[in-house]
């Protein structure tokens, strides 16, 4: 999008060459170029902080426009860009910023490689370009985002397949965890380290070399690594943008001193309960910081390892373990195939966690900030106890969900009727004691301490839970807060859908505007010139139709014997023969950036310097000339093989003509009008096969550039005074054309 965008707005705006750099915040990094000298390239590709004229985009100008670059690296000989493009040759300079919501993203360049400053119509055409590379940048930012997000959610799903299919074995979940987490973050290499007392042992490591991972699985001690030590005190994670510049001698010396071009590093903890466990140690061999996305995504990643390593611990130590890991992973399968449906998963969780800790009944609430409100429920005792938690409810004084909302993990009663007598009744409470309730214990669903709502375990008789009961509904509690999380970033990832194909709709309304645009001039070429078609699409009006007087160099070129042949010829091998003579001439004419003024039968007329005026018009007219006859010499030579005998013949002049539009509304054209129409029509009469004849007025204006020979005076046709003609000879590479004597057009 990039380079399309370049090439375009540097080819509107007539511009050598330029780039577009994008800006990050810090620095600023070039993205795209367009056909800027490589010298320039090199320095352009390095990321750079602001500099004078950035520093003027970052503080609010429209653009900045430096008429002469070299002046400006006189004026400040130190600037890298000044002598840079003055070696580029770039003397005018264009910078047009990229914005949004006023923030700059980035700019793009144009360059001149002479002192032409850029017209306020060009300025504010590649303000428009700079407008379109803004919203393709924020259309590539939301994809990205939704691409991010769809990526994150498929890893999470794949390691929580891995947790479920290794019960009991932490390896493959840490392998599993390290590839996910550090492909998706961009990490080159890292190892996950379990904790022992002070030595932190690599339990798994990618993209380490062997050399590396026998130290790391030996373990280092806490207090050789700077990586491992501020966790130790509490640091939610260490982040060193650039090791080189660590001056710790004991810098993981074992370990890290085999690999000498490691640079940023980054380590997450893991922890339960803030308890250090162990830590992901994730590097770069470039300097390029984590971001706070990567480093969010990197502890969720660690937070997945800690579940693992849990459920692994539970699950060696007792059957109970292995029952209790299997439920999980049912109420996973449950979360993983009912995608933003909470009822069934908040009901495997109940079945599940009830039935592993014994409690007879319980429920599952959500809380809104205001009240609990019941979304799943197991066993109630009674119809009464069901229809009193049906709808939202706060709880009153001795409740024991007030322990919840006041802060504590868990709120744990042996026995409710213990001190009912002394504490108020609160309605709820009241009836669980009617109806036989005895022990009693609520969990919290809690997001970054953001109470989510709870789950309660019940029984009938005075039975405390156990820690490890406490424990398991600890972790059903967390099953049900991924599964809310989930939710949400389903909805959030379905809203981001949205936004991105309201994007694409208004994307697709542009290309539809865009594409009529191309149509229009399609079919404006179907009657026009190719550059006159483009001129009036570029500047919205046709102006440029109207009658107008300009000295222009006119070519007529035909073939010699064309009447003979058609006299002979069927209808259909004539059209054949005019479409491959046509074919082969008719792209020359845009080649040489002449203006095609008709084709009529074989004889086709060109004129040059109008619509678009251009130097050395006489030149590229004689060059187009010489390019046809070679072409048709080409063409002869198949022809004559079938008996056509055909020869190619063209007249040049130049001088002053009237130009303007001719025809009605539905169909019409661009011509020329004037004696130096007749005079090229009458030297293209006079041409033998092989002859291309000039106008004296032509011989002078090539400056000797191209060979020419005289051919003597002709008394033409209508003028009063004889011409002297010049002659372009053939090469020698030109057997098929041969001078014929007076062989003249046919069909002009």
């Amino acid at each position: 999008m990039f380079d399309a965008i370049l090439e375009k707005a540097h080819t509107l705006c007539d511009a050598a060459h330029g780039g577009l750099n994008i800006y990050d915040g810090e620095r600023f990094r070039n993205v795209a170029a367009h056909a800027v000298p490589p010298r320039f390239v090199e320095l352009m590709r390095q990321p750079f902080h602001a500099r004078p004229i950035q520093q003027r985009l970052l503080g609010g100008d429209r653009y900045v426009h430096v008429s002469d670059m070299m002046a400006r690296a006189r004026e400040d000989p130190d600037d890298p860009i000044g002598r840079a493009s003055d070696e580029a040759g770039i003397r005018t300079l264009l910078v047009v910023p990229l914005r949004k919501d006023g923030a700059l993203l980035g700019y793009i360049t144009a360059h001149r490689e002479e002192v032409r400053p850029f017209s306020d119509k060009q300025i504010a055409l590649l303000e428009n370009f700079a407008a379109q590379a803004v919203i393709a940048m924020e259309n590539a930012r939301l994809q990205t985002e939704t691409r991010e997000a769809l990526e994150q959610q498929t890893a999470t799903v794949e390691v929580l397949q891995v947790i479920n299919s290794s019960p009991g074995d932490v390896a493959p979940v840490f392998d599993a965890i390290l590839e996910k987490a550090h492909s998706l973050c961009g990490a080159d290499h890292g190892s996950l380290f379990l904790q022992d007392g002070e030595i932190f042992r690599a339990i798994a490591s990618r993209g380490m070399p062997e050399a590396m991972t026998g130290p790391l699985r030996e373990g280092i001690r806490a207090n050789d690594s700077p990586l491992a030590q501020p966790l130790m005190a509490g640091e939610p994670f260490v982040h060193v943008h650039d090791s080189a510049l660590d001056e710790d001698p004991n810098w993981i010396k074992r370990a890290l001193d085999v690999v000498s071009s490691h640079r940023t590093l980054l380590s997450i903890p893991l922890r339960k309960r803030d308890a250090l466990l162990g830590m992901i140690v994730s590097g770069r061999f470039q300097i390029l910081p984590f971001s706070d996305k990567q480093i969010a995504l990197l502890e969720n990643f660690a937070a997945s390892a800690v579940i693992a390593m849990e459920n692994a611990r539970l699950l060696t130590e007792t059957h109970e373990a292995l029952e209790q890991q299997t439920a999980t992973a049912e109420v996973l399968g449950v979360i993983n195939s009912s995608p933003g449906d909470l009822v069934p998963v908040f009901d495997a969780i109940l079945d599940k966690a009830h039935s592993l800790c014994g409690a007879e009944h319980g429920s599952l609430f959500t809380y809104d900030g205001k009240a609990f409100w019941r979304v799943a429920t197991q066993n109630p005792p009674t119809a009464q106890f069901s229809e009193l938690v049906r709808g939202g409810f706060r709880p009153g004084p001795g409740n024991p969900f007030v322990g919840v909302l006041e802060g504590e993990q868990i709120v744990h009663i042996a026995d409710i009727r213990q001190g009912a007598a002394e504490r108020p009744a609160d309605p709820g409470l009241r009836i669980a004691i009617e109806v036989g309730l005895r022990t009693f214990l609520i969990v919290p669903l809690r997001k970054d301490n953001v109470l989510l709502g709870a789950i309660t375990a019940v029984r009938r008789e005075v039975r405390p839970f156990s820690e490890k009961q406490i424990a398991l509904l600890q972790n059903f509690a967390q099953q049900a807060v991924i599964a809310v999380e989930n939710a949400r970033l389903l909805g959030e990832l379905r809203q981001r859908t949205d936004e991105v194909a309201e994007l694409n709709r208004g994307l697709e309304a542009r290309v539809a505007e865009q594409v009529e645009e191309l149509g229009r001039v399609g079919r404006l070429k179907r009657f026009l010139a190719p550059q006159l078609a483009e001129l009036i699409v570029s500047r919205g009006d046709e102006k440029i139709l109207e009658s107008h007087r300009r000295e222009i160099v006119v070519v007529f070129c035909d073939l010699r014997g064309y009447t003979a042949f058609t006299g002979t010829a069927e209808p259909e091998e004539v059209l054949d023969f005019l479409r491959e003579y046509h074919g082969a001439l008719g792209p020359l004419v845009s080649q040489f950036e002449g203006t095609l003024d008709q084709f009529s039968g074989d004889g086709i007329m060109v004129f040059f310097n109008d619509p678009v005026p251009i130097p050395d018009p006489a030149a590229h007219a004689v060059n187009m000339a010489v390019a046809m006859r070679e072409a048709a010499g080409t063409l002869i030579a198949d022809w004559r093989e079938c008996g056509r005998d055909l020869g190619f013949g063209a007249g040049i002049a130049q001088g002053y003509a009237t130009l303007g539009q001719i025809g009605f509304s539905e169909r019409s054209g661009y011509t020329a009008i004037g004696t130096v129409c007749n005079v090229a029509a009458r030297l293209c009469a006079e041409a033998k096969d092989g002859q291309i004849l000039l106008s004296q007025r032509v011989n002078v204006a090539l400056k000797g550039s191209v060979a020419t020979e005289q051919a003597g005076a002709f008394a033409l046709k209508g003028l009063t005074q004889p011409i002297v003609a010049y002659n372009v000879p053939l090469a020698v590479t030109q057997p098929a054309l041969r001078v014929i004597e007076g062989g003249g057009p046919e069909s002009v």
